[in-house]
């Protein structure tokens, strides 16, 4: 399913004091393409410290796939729980629909493209690619009619007793359908294109992710019959409006006027459809004259993906389902039938609505005490703060735009800051990262911006910010040959009495102050000179030709991030042998690493305590007799998408913590250019060692994963109470001023 490529062995690291010069760990990684092999072949074997340990077992691997229709699932649960505010129930079937468009359109396509290509090998866990595919599209089945059912029966209704109305066009009234006519006639007739399909037309394109009405008409002249496809306008509102609060689907709007668009034919029926397409990109890097332009004509081609999923209501004629399949080249297998309406992305519109009542509460992320001692109206002095200390942010409980943002806007307009330089992986539309970048190179500072040009579906906007920062005089580049780069990096340049200061900023989440307010993610803003160096080689080896620089603060991929990790787990085994401190806490999106979960079994054999804190998917079997007794896997869902990684050491005693924007999964340890960075402020430790700590705590909410791959929601105590939220837990500890609440120690103003 993923290739692994070979990776050179890691230079021990001698445990210490973070922050002490040590000899380098890691580097980055070399301008070549990197040659892959695949999953099974490398499985390593256990290091000799482990060399005692019982053999691992065969079957000791989750299947990936099935692990993350597992996330959407407890998605899921979210939209069915009643405790959640109604509105925000709407937003989480929003979230699952589009989770599961993605999914099909890289996992899915991924999988039937290497089949086709004759590439595809068994899984990890021993199933051939057309088991994994089957299986894949019964769990899919059962999900999307549990998913349909959640909003026919329980959120729908519960919406029109809070008077909020999704109607279909014969449930509205009068005075509603004569208004819709004439914006039908004003706004939405003139954008509608009727494609016939006869002798001399032949079918059409079926865009991804669109949505169409398949007719049928008839001429009464000579009573042929004929399909015709009319495809949803996508700029239009999804639910359009028919009075206070109330909303038709626009499909609906279409379909009541059809006799408009086939005027003197006879409309016979309608039926609703949707295809999902591979919308994955293909680029050879290495044969690509201009990486830029490469991706622009492959953009063009992915339109013209091949089908993966077609969605139908079940009341769809059945000549013309047999029609689509036929002309579409879809499999039985890859239909889904569906109570209307199809595509219930649309509902974050209707999760959007002012009804602050019916959603989560109402929370303003604040300056970090750090930053700004008191809060005033005076824009925080980032270079002042972090002159006296090192800052740990945690959004979005944090403020973004006091602290990160913060620190590029203020680097532009000073005229002390000689050169700032930049990854951007994913950002927003009106990015104010991108214009104090544009403002510093206008301003005379030499600005590096670090476009990553690959990142998936925001292939445009990186394309559109490339050219735009290059036209403000920004010295744009693209990484590595082969490398998507996904570290989250910023390093300032100011010139200062003592000389230069470099001021630097690592993350976990991408430089997006929209999903600032969303993502959970960490951030470590210093002015430490040992990060800022090691920074200073990383962004020149990124940008020009060097030999491997050596770190003293930083662990990277693809080269010794997961050779470092595995190190450190051997370490905790040595350490619990020797009777000193040991254990290994770990926080991701996804753990799918086969040598990274050997090791944590090794680990786990040796009686090490190892606690995995996943959000997304997990590959490892906890709590097996023998293998993972000492494991526990926790995920916890919420207001806020969990997306930062921590990876915390016990080390005999003295903590070991590192943040980073690398989870453990193939693609992350060996095609993409990462960063760990090692926190070495105590109190930073203390606070990342607290927050692990509450969220395995009993008295918790969050989900349990099983040997057999099943997760369980605990979110209820013995006696029927909710246990607690950690998010709105984490929410109170920002307002209160005491910052410490239930053992979770916040930060001391």
């Amino acid at each position: 399913m993923e290739v692994e490529e070979h990776s050179q062995e890691a230079r021990p690291q001698p445990a210490g004091e973070p922050g002490t010069p040590e000899p380098a760990a890691t580097s980055t990684p070399k301008r070549r393409v990197n040659r892959p092999r695949r999953v099974a072949a490398a499985v390593r074997a256990a290091p000799e410290t482990s060399a005692t340990l019982p053999p691992l077992p065969e079957d000791r691997f989750l299947d990936r796939e099935m692990s993350w229709l597992a996330f959407n699932e407890r998605v899921l649960e979210l939209a069915e729980d009643e405790n959640v505010p109604l509105l925000e129930r709407a937003r989480f079937l929003a979230i699952f629909s589009s989770n599961l468009d993605e999914f099909f359109m890289v996992r899915v396509a991924g999988l039937k493209r290497r089949m086709a290509a004759g590439v595809a090998v068994k899984t990890i866990t021993g199933k051939q690619p057309r088991e994994v595919l089957e299986a894949i599209w019964q769990r899919t089945d059962e999900l999307m009619t549990r998913h349909a059912e959640c909003f026919r029966g329980k959120v729908l209704p519960a919406l029109a007793e809070q008077g909020i109305e999704l109607l279909h066009w014969e449930e509205l009234e009068e005075s509603e359908r004569h208004s819709l006519h004439t914006l039908f006639r004003e706004r939405i007739f003139p954008v509608l294109t009727p494609l016939a399909v006869d002798p001399a037309h032949p079918f059409p394109y079926i865009s991804g992710l669109s949505l169409n009405l398949a007719v049928i008409v008839r001429n009464p002249q000579n009573g042929n019959e004929y399909f015709a496809r009319v495809k949803v306008p996508p700029l239009l509102p999804r639910f359009m409006p028919a009075g206070e609060q109330r909303f038709v689907p626009l499909e609906d709007v279409i379909a009541a006027h059809l006799s408009d668009l086939f005027p003197g034919m006879e409309v016979q029926q309608h039926h609703t459809f949707r295809v999902t397409r591979n919308e994955d990109l293909e680029v050879e890097e290495d044969e690509a004259e201009n990486l830029l332009q490469a991706i622009e004509r492959e953009l063009l081609r992915r339109r013209f993906g091949p089908p993966v999923r077609l969605e139908v209501e079940e009341s769809i004629d059945p000549h013309v389902l047999d029609l689509l399949i036929r002309e579409l080249g879809v499999s039985r297998n890859e239909v889904f039938y569906l109570p209307g309406p199809l595509d219930l992305t649309g509902l974050h519109a209707i999760a959007d609505l002012d009804r602050q009542e019916l959603k989560f509460r109402t929370f303003v992320p604040a300056t970090h005490p750090d930053l700004s001692e008191v809060e005033t109206a005076k824009p925080v002095d980032v270079f002042a703060a972090l002159r006296h200390r090192d800052v740990l942010l945690h959004h979005p409980y944090d403020s973004f735009s006091t602290s990160v943002q913060a620190l590029l806007e203020q680097a532009a307009a000073d005229p002390n800051v000689l050169a700032i330089k930049q990854t951007l992986y994913r950002t927003s539309g009106d990015s104010p990262i991108v214009d104090a970048l544009i403002d510093a190179a206008e301003a005379g500072k030499q600005v590096l911006v670090l476009v990553e040009i690959k990142a998936r579906f925001d292939e445009h906007a990186n394309i559109k910010w490339a050219r735009k920062l290059e036209e403000a005089g920004c010295h744009v580049v693209y990484g590595l040959v082969g490398l998507k780069t996904h570290c989250k990096l910023s390093l300032v340049v100011r010139d200062e009495p003592g000389g230069l200061r470099l001021y630097s900023h690592i993350g976990t989440g991408n430089y997006n102050p929209k999903t600032a307010r969303l993502y959970e993610d960490l951030g470590l803003l210093t002015a430490d000179p040992q990060v800022g160096e090691d920074l200073s080689h990383l962004f020149n080896h990124l940008s020009g030709y060097s030999l491997e620089p050596r770190y003293r603060r930083l662990l990277t991929a693809p080269h010794h991030l997961r050779n470092g990790l595995v190190e450190r787990i051997e370490r905790e085994i040595a350490n619990h042998r020797a009777g000193k401190p040991a254990y290994v806490k770990f926080k991701a999106n996804s753990i799918v690493d086969e040598t990274v979960i050997d090791a944590l079994y090794r680990a786990s054999q040796a009686g090490v305590p190892v606690d995995l804190w996943v959000r997304g998917i997990c590959a490892l079997r906890p709590g097996v007799p023998g293998l993972s007794e000492t494991i526990r896997v926790r995920s916890v869902l919420g207001r806020f998408l969990e997306h930062s990684r921590v990876y915390l050491f016990a080390n005999g005693g003295s903590p070991e913590v590192w943040i980073g924007s690398a989870d453990l999964m193939h693609r992350n340890l060996d095609r993409r250019v990462e960063v760990l960075v090692k926190v070495s402020n105590p109190a930073h430790r203390r606070e990342l060692h607290d927050l692990m700590n509450l969220a395995f705590a009993e008295t918790t909410s969050s989900w349990h994963l099983g040997p057999d791959g099943t997760w369980t929601r605990h979110d209820r105590a013995p006696d029927g109470s909710p246990l607690l939220d950690l998010q709105e837990h984490l929410i109170d500890v920002r307002r209160r001023p005491s910052r410490r609440i239930g053992g979770f120690r916040g930060r001391r103003p």
